[in-house]
């Protein structure tokens, strides 16, 4: 479905890949209680500090200058950093049941190589596997059919009983920082409002990045719709406080239909930070692409990343200089707009894959969601090693 710059997940069927659409859904019917998982297992979680797992993978980027040339960047994770990272993952289980099993497949291990395992740099990674809500289910509920069985409140049971064991058995009074994309999001803005905002453990947190979703505050404020006490980031040494934006192109703006950019509660608008400008305006994104198309049936063929095509041998690929962010609002929607700088006249391409395909026609309602995380993901490292010593800074005064 995606031509180039996108993981794994691009075989689950794009159209599909969202938490959003649960929230569209009837009420569903409440289902029988499933027995509990047990996070003091290792078998639970799907990264964890001190082991060899899908988070401990190969990073190697090919940085694709304006000029053509490339170069080599090495990433290593810091195994003693002062900071954790919890991580909730969107939907990507391609589990033939409503909610998916506490078996990481292939979609999940990709996942976290393209979203979560470069956060390494600047925390412990601590992402728990949970029985969340599968791309089967949600092929059922978009095309009109019920999803029987179906449980939502399964998934958040599954991330809360982890947050409560992490906080009991591993945070050991360290700052934190919430990760989540997508369902994932959802699901971390529901445990945020139930356990974090507002409670003593607040003053863990180190931020929240909710990305590609929809977090709700009032017009022309920072705080005071989906949280009451934990505002948007507006420095990366601003801590306790929320990243959050859904991606689109410039030149596809979302539509009225839109799943992201918008709230139903007029009062309130869709939050957007830009992870290239948390104070505003506009910013260059440091993009983390994956360097390999993922070509399906309905994908279209892949472009090399510079003419005449040079062999790049890495998993992820950067774009220095292609891409600019803003938050903007257009039509009722506030969004991060993504511009290409395409120069004809240089050897780099003038573009990047994240649309949603159907047939081959872009899919504008969902924007750039696939990659949402990916096209800032070195911004948002950044941000998190300075929000991480402006957190232990607060707390040695």
């Amino acid at each position: 479905m995606l031509r180039r710059g996108t993981s794994f997940l691009t075989l689950a069927f794009a159209v599909f890949l969202t938490g959003a659409a649960l929230a569209q859904t009837t009420p569903q019917t409440a289902q029988p209680a499933q027995p509990r998982n047990d996070y003091s297992k290792p078998d639970s979680w799907l990264c964890r500090p001190g082991r060899q797992d899908p988070c401990t993978v190969d990073l190697t980027t090919t940085v694709v200058a304006a000029n053509g040339k490339l170069s080599r960047e090495e990433f290593k994770s810091n195994t003693n950093a002062p900071i954790d990272c919890f991580y909730v993952y969107p939907t990507v289980s391609l589990d033939t049941t409503p909610n998916s099993d506490m078996t990481a497949g292939a979609e999940e291990a990709a996942v976290v190589r393209g979203q979560l395992a470069r956060f390494g740099a600047h925390c412990r990674i601590y992402a728990p596997l949970y029985r969340q809500i599968t791309l089967t289910a949600l092929r059922s509920v978009m095309g009109g059919r019920p999803a029987a069985g179906m449980d939502r409140a399964l998934a958040y049971n599954d991330v809360h009983d982890a947050w409560k064991h992490y906080l009991q058995n591993d945070n050991q009074g360290r700052g934190v920082v919430l990760i989540g994309h997508s369902q994932g999001s959802m699901v971390l803005t529901q445990l945020i409002t139930n356990e974090i905002d507002g409670k003593p453990v607040q003053e863990r947190i180190v931020s929240a990045l909710l990305l590609g979703s929809n977090v709700a505050v009032p017009r022309g404020k920072d705080v005071g719709g989906s949280f009451k006490h934990m505002p948007l980031c507006r420095s990366a040494k601003q801590t306790g406080c929320v990243i959050t934006y859904a991606s689109f192109r410039s030149t596809v703006p979302p539509p009225t239909a839109s799943l992201f950019g918008r709230v139903q509660d007029k009062e309130m608008v869709a939050a957007c930070t830009n992870p290239a400008a948390l104070a505003g305006g506009k910013g260059s994104l440091h993009a983390y692409l994956s360097a390999a198309a993922r070509v399906t049936s309905a994908a279209a063929e892949p472009r090399p990343w510079v003419t005449p095509a040079q062999k790049i041998d890495t998993p992820f690929v950067s774009v220095p200089g292609l891409l600019t962010g803003e938050c903007v609002s257009k039509d009722g929607a506030s969004y991060l707009e993504v511009t290409v700088n395409a120069d004809p006249a240089d050897p780099r391409t003038d573009d990047i894959s994240g649309d949603v395909l159907t047939n081959g026609q872009v899919q504008a309602s969902w924007g750039l969601h696939l990659i949402d995380v990916h096209v800032a993901m070195g911004n948002l490292v950044e941000i998190v090693g300075q929000q991480s010593s402006a957190f232990r800074a607060s707390k040695n005064k």
